[in-house]
């Protein structure tokens, strides 16, 4: 009898450090191009709600990728959220995402959503101004080549930011050769080309230049929030968006946790939390805190192929290594 009872108790053992290693194996794995804080606020009420651990890798689109790519003979991450939509794209067309849609993305507009990728929220590009510059307030693109400006631009460098190049592409469809002619006078004018985009805002949030041309607003509308002179400008003529796509990797091996963490950021709930990080909700019935996609002009850039966007790349670079 006593055997017996050592036995039944090995086997319950045996059972619990099984449901253990169920349960560690069942952790998801989130690649995600920021905002920091918008990760870790999703994964933890995704934690209290399912039980389900999430692993945070969190980088710029670039280092998110490279980590991607370098994986390959070993996939760890199970979804991937980007701040570029051409990422979502070329995943898709290298055939590396599961196909899921989700039940919450019934609200998302049809042009931010595939069948196997869907915007977590969305991100502007705009104008960001210094209000304490010394500088009149530029209400368009024209205004930064102004001599009140002169030597006072930065801009992210459109070979680090997506959304960046998305702007160059944008303007070019929408004013030709006058855009050339503007991105011409903006380096006449002494604008700067920096890193990616926080690189571009800090010296104009610290004062050190006067505006951003074509900044993501999000970080800038949270440094609003915290007191600095800072305004963000969304000129007339038009600008463009920068959709943050989540997906599912197809190398995944946890399908269903996968989904749910997609239906999760999808819900009311989750949209709250991208609201709360001064992001566009994905969904059309939750409320934002900051201007929405019906209160901007947006220039065409969906008529591009990969090959304009280097050439356009090309072509800026070489105007501004002059």
């Amino acid at each position: 009898m006593k055997g017996l009872l050592s036995v039944k108790k090995g086997v319950a053992l045996a059972m619990a450090l099984s449901s253990m290693i169920i349960s560690s194996a069942h952790a998801l794995t989130v690649y995600t191009a920021g905002p920091g804080s918008l990760a870790k606020s999703v994964a933890s009420g995704f934690e209290q709600q399912s039980g389900v651990k999430v692993n945070i890798f969190q980088a710029t689109t670039g280092k998110v990728m490279a980590r991607l790519e370098a994986e390959q003979a070993n996939p760890q991450a199970d979804i991937l959220i980007s701040a570029s939509w051409e990422t979502a794209e070329d995943l898709h067309k290298r055939g590396w995402l599961l196909p899921f849609t989700s039940a919450n993305a019934e609200k998302v507009p049809e042009t931010l959503k595939s069948a196997d990728y869907v915007a977590q929220g969305i991100s502007a590009l705009g104008i960001v101004w210094n209000s304490k510059s010394g500088t009149p307030e530029p209400k368009e693109w024209r205004d930064l080549t102004a001599p009140a400006f002169k030597d006072k631009v930065t801009t992210p460098d459109p070979a680090l930011s997506g959304a960046s190049l998305d702007l160059l592409i944008g303007l070019q469809n929408g004013m030709g050769d006058k855009a050339w002619q503007l991105f011409d006078d903006l380096k006449k004018n002494g604008m700067v080309v920096s890193g990616p985009n926080a690189q571009a805002v800090t010296p104009v949030m610290q004062g050190a230049k006067a505006a951003v041309f074509g900044a993501v607003d999000y970080v800038t509308y949270g440094n609003i929030a915290q007191g600095e002179s800072l305004k963000v400008i969304f000129p007339a003529s038009g600008t463009v968006i920068a959709p943050r796509p989540m997906m599912i990797l197809k190398s995944t091996q946890h399908e269903q946790e996968a989904k749910a963490f997609i239906d999760y950021v999808l819900s009311p709930e989750g949209q709250k939390m991208v609201a709360d990080a001064w992001l566009m909700p994905a969904r059309t019935d939750v409320a934002a805190k900051r201007p929405l996609l019906s209160e901007l002009k947006l220039l065409p850039t969906q008529s591009d192929t990969g090959s304009e966007r280097g050439e356009i790349l090309k072509r800026f670079n070489t105007l501004f290594a002059q």
